[in-house]
């Protein structure tokens, strides 16, 4: 059965989408079964893996936006070049919190759109929005865990403890079973005293594990253009060999850590 991994932060451009992609595409290469879930209405996940959010008929929105879907999750997903399975997001998503206002039970339907395939994958990657709107409390509802991404800089700090206290309410009402695995501190600049010292204080500030740094890289910027990770784009790059030691890390994690 699948490890179901959230990866949040309300923030936007804290590298979620790249993180999401590239520790996919390296549990791939470790021999993983990856699923990667689009929760974002930007799909942004959907067109760095090669797919363009216009011009797709099917997306997740279908089996996510009522209780009921009428097609079945399975043949909403597509295969990657980068040996990922998507289950690809378009704009259409954007009106979750309307379309879902008065749906019984609607922080529990992305879990139940991904029960009929949780068992034919290792793990399924959820990139969520930034936001803590419905389809985020979704994610985090049917989450074994999630993983924070957080910039080296004092501003990316401000909301943290917003998403610390929604997750606790997902905690005690819908996920109990939810954990926190840790923190991927990203655009890290270790030349800076700024960033060391951001670095240094995110386990004592939040109390939960810091896993390794990812780098600032150019190299990023340029793998969504060609619909393709980093690892396969420039796997010999500083910032492909970081996400490779980041999928080993969250591997060897553990539901019990």
């Amino acid at each position: 059965m699948a490890r179901i991994l959230a990866i949040a932060n309300q923030k936007g451009g804290v590298a979620k989408t790249t993180t999401v992609v590239n520790v996919g595409a390296a549990l791939v290469e470790r021999g993983h079964r990856v699923l990667i879930v689009d929760l974002d209405a930007q799909a942004c996940a959907t067109f760095s893996l090669g797919l363009d959010p216009e011009d797709l008929d099917r997306t997740g929105a279908l089996a996510f936006l009522t209780r009921t879907p009428t097609i079945p999750v399975t043949d909403l997903i597509a295969v990657t070049p980068d040996g990922l399975d998507l289950l690809p997001a378009a704009i259409d998503l954007a009106g979750a919190d309307r379309a879902l206002a008065l749906v019984q039970g609607r922080e529990f339907v992305v879990r139940e759109a991904l029960a009929p395939v949780r068992d034919s994958y290792d793990w399924i990657l959820l990139d969520c929005s930034p936001s803590l709107g419905i389809i985020t409390i979704n994610a985090l509802t049917a989450a074994d865990e999630v993983i924070i991404p957080l910039q080296c800089e004092t501003l990316s700090h401000r909301g943290v403890g917003q998403l610390m206290e929604t997750i606790a309410d997902v905690q005690r009402l819908t996920n109990p079973q939810l954990r926190i695995a840790g923190v991927v501190p990203t655009l890290y600049d270790g030349r800076t005293v700024h960033a060391r010292a951001v670095l240094a204080d995110l386990g004592p500030r939040y109390g939960v594990r810091v896993f390794s740094p990812i780098s600032r890289s150019i190299r990023f910027a340029e793998a969504p253009a060609a619909g393709r990770s980093i690892l396969a784009t420039a796997g010999t790059s500083r910032g492909a060999r970081e996400y490779r030691t980041l999928a080993k890390e969250i591997e060897a994690t553990t539901p019990q850590e």
